[in-house]
């Protein structure tokens, strides 16, 4: 029997961290472009890492999709602490709603890879999904307290309607519509004067 160690975990190394988002960086590109068949040996290299250092982050194939689609979705919650802390709480909402369809056009795009993860993409929108609807709900209270936006105004129904402007229209120009609806969902959310 192993003796449990009373000593914290040790962090890891400045550098070491620096492989990992290089390496989740590239792989969001090759995946994005190539599907989820790239080669892994390929993006070791545009990464600037050997082989070795990329498995040791990420043993699997599927280590490697399931940790881009997450590290792509703590951007976009971590983005609404940052518009909150620098931006007024409408435009900050605003700000967010517009990553958001980046954010979704990046889903729609390594959506075949994320298909590839044993298990299918489920699992992994489930645990998205609180972290998304939390950042949009901070956002939202916080503009409601304000008084920038009006109190009827509900996360969920701002989420549904730029997901939904993604789904409805097949061609190319979806992300200038959902940009466009941004501006009118931000305008409609204000309070009468």
């Amino acid at each position: 029997m192993k003796k449990k160690s009373s000593q914290p975990a040790r962090k890891p190394r400045t550098d070491a961290l620096r492989n990992r988002e290089r390496i989740l960086e590239v792989a969001k590109g090759a995946f994005t472009r190539y599907g989820a068949t790239t080669s892994l040996d390929d993006i070791a290299k545009q990464a600037g890492v050997g082989a070795g250092t990329l498995y040791r982050h990420f043993p699997t194939r599927d280590a490697l999709i399931e940790a881009v689609y997450r590290s792509e979705v703590e951007k976009l919650a971590a983005a609404a602490h940052g518009f909150a802390a620098t931006i007024s709480p409408v435009e900050a909402l605003r700000a967010w709603l517009l990553l958001f369809v980046d954010y979704v056009a990046a889903k729609h795009i390594i959506a075949p890879a994320l298909n590839s993860v044993a298990g299918g993409p489920s699992k992994l929108y489930e645990g998205s999904r609180s972290l998304v609807q939390g950042a949009i709900e901070e956002l939202v209270k916080r503009a409601k307290k304000s008084g920038e936006v009006r109190r009827d105004v509900d996360a969920s129904d701002l989420l549904r309607a730029v997901i939904g402007v993604s789904y409805v229209g097949a061609g190319g120009d979806w992300q200038q519509s959902a940009r466009r609806l941004v501006d009118i969902l931000v305008a409609g959310s204000r309070p009468a004067n």
